[in-house]
């Protein structure tokens, strides 16, 4: 069975095999974990994703790691929080079971994600917490997959305490 856990830290130092981006459609950085991914992996991510193009929200590309202990980095471009009336929900389950299904396509073991969408492009953490754990644990369910562990690495305590909740609800 695969766990799921929730930590608080920086997740460009975990030792996993692929973590996740919470990138913007250009793939070419920004602020936020964006930022920081970039920075850590260094300027070859950056000539990497300028290649790729592009990716629309709610879709997600993968790249080499690069500098990272992760040896991928799935890129993945949740909806900016409009109120909730313009499909940010379904758009951000997208965003992680795209994620997940490009893990498994490369033989992921362990990911790591981080709260897609609730930091600059202001989804509400609680909600996105609920839909992030829903959808990863709808995901393993539905088959064999390889995945061992799934991380949320939250930056704040807001954020793992969103997600511990979100754990705990439906176990």
């Amino acid at each position: 069975m695969t766990r799921i856990e929730v930590c608080k830290g920086d997740i460009t130092k975990l030792q996993v095999d692929a973590i996740v981006n919470a990138a913007n459609e250009s793939l070419l950085g920004g602020g936020g974990v964006d930022g920081a991914i970039h920075r850590a992996a260094g300027p070859e991510l950056l000539e990497e994703c300028r290649r790729i193009g592009g990716c629309p929200t709610g879709e997600a590309r993968i790249t080499r790691g690069y500098r990272l202990p992760a040896r991928w980095v799935i890129h993945t471009v949740g909806p900016v929080w409009r109120g909730g009336t313009a499909g940010e929900e379904a758009l951000l389950a997208a965003a992680y079971r795209n994620s997940l299904e490009l893990a498994v396509a490369h033989q992921v073991r362990s990911i790591a994600f981080p709260a897609i969408s609730t930091g600059v492009y202001g989804f509400p953490k609680e909600r996105a917490a609920g839909i992030a754990v829903a959808t990863v644990r709808s995901f393993l369910q539905a088959g064999s997959h390889g995945l061992e562990q799934v991380i949320f690495c939250c930056f704040d305590d807001a954020c793992v305490q969103a997600h511990e909740q979100a754990l705990k609800s439906k176990e």
